[in-house]
């Protein structure tokens, strides 16, 4: 379900000017951003809230909204290289289309357009950023395995291909509503980015505004036996100082080609076009929080899966607090589209077998 975007707490307007200011004159954009994980609060001698029990508070609503609009992707175009910045004349466009998308927006029914987004993309300077993936330094997903390469080739999914779909083993997770796989359930995608941080002593739960909520234990949990799996797999918590780290295994392994729905994974990058990435039994994602302001945590997830991928990838991101924000109910199950899926498949292939007989 789509809804308004919230307008976003702003960083006061003399910090943004300075730092605007700072960046007016460069020719070119930096090769690497400066490490989010260490970026120092907004107020000289701020300190990191915490919660009543201690640990680093990182309670709030933190949509992702704003990247997804901006357009700032999970890979970077290959014609910028290794530049993880954009040049002053590249984000002045990205500040341009974010203009026109804010005078575009309309609370009609079939409106469209962003609210405030272009002064989101004034005050970070992760607005700069030309893909969320930092490593490999090219911004790219790395190469895949020869085998993983060609499960992905052979993958059914009706985003990919028009395959006969007979049943619902013919049909991806996604496809059936049950999730669009991690951690690509993490990452920004066009609508319901809204995640939802809440803790208590010893846990810290992620309400995610499709497809579940991640309840994480901290503090030396040990993973579950390896034969059992779930869809966002084990996720276990502990802190690096202020930083929560999660390291999570135990995620459905599998591809798109099996027919055997035990065995059918869900693909681990968002966008219809990885919809058939297969998933290794050894896959692992490790995140790390931290709280780098007052209204901003810096998000960055490492994927490693050796079956899949020829190296591990990382991305960061940062996520900006707007408690306006609603999270509303995800109302996606099965029925939406598989039943369509499946009886007009079928319906296609007996007018198809009709006309061939009539001839």
């Amino acid at each position: 379900m789509m809804q308004p975007r919230r307008i976003l707490r702003l960083i006061p307007v003399c910090c943004a000017a300075l730092a605007f200011a700072a960046v007016c004159d460069r020719a070119e954009a930096h090769s690497a951003p400066v490490d989010p994980t260490v970026a120092s609060l907004e107020a000289p001698g701020s300190a990191l809230p915490k919660t009543p029990w201690g640990d680093p508070d990182f309670r709030g609503t933190w949509p992702l909204q704003n990247i997804n609009d901006a357009r700032i992707r999970l890979e970077r175009p290959a014609e910028l290289g290794t530049r993880a910045e954009l040049t002053d004349k590249e984000f002045a466009e990205r500040l341009r289309e974010a203009e026109e998308s804010d005078a575009a927006y309309t609370v009609d029914l079939k409106g469209g357009g962003t609210m405030g987004l272009a002064d989101w993309l004034r005050a970070t300077p992760f607005g700069r950023r030309s893909s969320l993936i930092v490593s490999p330094a090219n911004g790219r997903l790395p190469p895949l395995t020869p085998q993983a390469a060609e499960l992905y080739a052979k993958g059914r999914s009706t985003w990919r291909s028009v395959d006969v779909v007979d049943w619902i083993s013919d049909l991806d997770p996604f496809e059936r509503c049950i999730t669009r796989g991690f951690p690509a359930v993490m990452l920004p995608q066009p609508y319901n980015n809204g995640i939802r941080v809440f803790q208590s002593p010893g846990y810290v739960v992620l309400q995610l505004e499709t497809f579940g909520t991640r309840v994480i234990p901290l503090g030396g949990k040990e993973p579950w036996p390896a034969q059992i799996r779930a869809w966002h797999g084990n996720s276990r918590g502990h802190w690096e100082g202020d930083t929560l780290v999660i390291e999570t295994t135990n995620i459905v392994s599998g591809d798109s080609v099996t027919t055997d729905l035990a065995k059918r994974a869900a693909g681990p990058i968002p966008g219809r076009e990885n919809a058939t990435l297969p998933v290794g039994p050894e896959a692992k994602v490790t995140e790390r929080l931290t709280r780098t302001g007052h209204d901003t945590i810096a998000y960055r997830m490492t994927y490693d899966d050796p079956a899949v991928f020829t190296a591990p990838w990382t991305a960061d991101l940062q996520w900006t607090r707007d408690e306006s924000y609603t999270i509303f109910e995800y109302a996606c199950h099965e029925r939406n589209t598989v039943g369509e899926a499946i009886t007009g498949s079928r319906a296609k292939r007996r007018t198809e077998a009709a006309a061939l007989a009539g001839n």
